[in-house]
């Protein structure tokens, strides 16, 4: 058997790279099929596998090594069933915009919460900077959020150049996932930073403010100056999976790094009195837009009795 890393994933069909570099066409074993059915995937991008050479440059892929980490969610068609978007990555960077199209608050703070849940180390890009010279407050609330949060934030721009440098050196000999709404200039970034990709690019509607999918499957690409990218296909929405609302705090590190002031051991920080957390929402030292994202992830939007803050 040859061990290989898998770049490309099109429905049934995957592409490998075994570690003499060479490059092969793979299909599943029926049995991993069967084996990994909570799975709408059972093989992602970024795996390292084992697989049966069967011709020339092709094979049949028969176990799927550890993974040390991926980024999950549910899946879009099959709710019991779990999507990952791909495995063994060192940062994971959730591409976000201001404007044209805005990115919401809690789908951002959902996709942190679940590469915290499944240890992925990840940041933020906030792109299309140069349409934000009319709106610099909300550009500096932005970054008070998520930097107070402890979250590197690189603000960049695909048409001007801004910030693509300091991108690179923090992607420099790494496996980094890129993921993002549709619309949110991910390719026209990616193509920034490896120009010879070219990437297709597609503008976003100016009646609806959205993004058309310009990625329908995700790959691996590497990087000329060392490491890789992952690109995904756009993300609508980021549901949880496997994450109980009795530890979720545990995914918000801000509110983490205070439970141990809490009066009550088992403090969820949503109605208990002399709660450290709430007590640092007033004080300024996290920020009120994490934490009523936290209640409404906990309270899930239908629970009454929420806490009047």
């Amino acid at each position: 058997m040859i061990k290989a890393l898998v770049l490309k994933v099109v429905g049934k069909h995957y592409t490998l790279r075994d570690e003499q570099g060479n490059v092969w066409k793979c299909i599943l074993k029926g049995k991993l099929r069967l084996d990994e059915s909570k799975s709408t995937n059972p093989v992602v991008v970024g795996d390292w596998v084992l697989f049966e050479p069967v011709a020339e440059h092709q094979g049949v892929i028969v176990e799927v090594l550890e993974r040390k980490n991926y980024v999950v969610r549910k899946s879009v068609n099959l709710s019991k069933q779990l999507h990952i978007m791909a495995a063994n990555i060192d940062c994971a960077y959730l591409v976000v915009t201001l404007v044209f199209p805005e990115t919401n608050f809690e789908f951002i703070d959902r996709y942190l919460v679940s590469c915290e849940a499944y240890r992925v180390p990840v940041a933020l890009i906030l792109n299309k900077c140069d349409l934000y010279k009319n709106i610099k407050n909300e550009v500096e609330h932005f970054e008070q959020i998520y930097r107070l949060a402890g979250y590197p934030v690189f603000k960049t721009s695909a048409k001007t150049g801004e910030g693509i440098d300091e991108l690179k050196a923090a992607l420099k000999s790494k496996i980094n996932l890129i993921s993002g709404n549709s619309g949110v200039g991910k390719s026209s970034l990616i193509n920034s930073i490896q120009p010879d990709l070219n990437l297709k690019v597609q503008e976003i509607s100016h009646v609806h403010f959205k993004g058309k999918h310009t990625t329908t499957f995700s790959q691996m690409f590497e990087l000329d100056f060392g490491g890789y990218i992952i690109d995904t296909p756009g993300i609508k929405g980021f549901s949880f999976i496997n994450i109980r609302k009795e530890e979720l705090f545990h995914y918000f590190p801000e509110i983490l790094n205070l439970t141990s002031n809490c009066k009550y051991y088992n403090c969820t920080h949503t109605t208990e009195p002399e709660c450290a957390v709430k007590s640092a929402v007033v004080e300024g030292k996290i920020h009120e837009v994490r934490y009523q994202n936290y209640l409404s992830m906990f309270f899930d939007d239908n629970e009454k009795h929420r806490p009047a803050f």
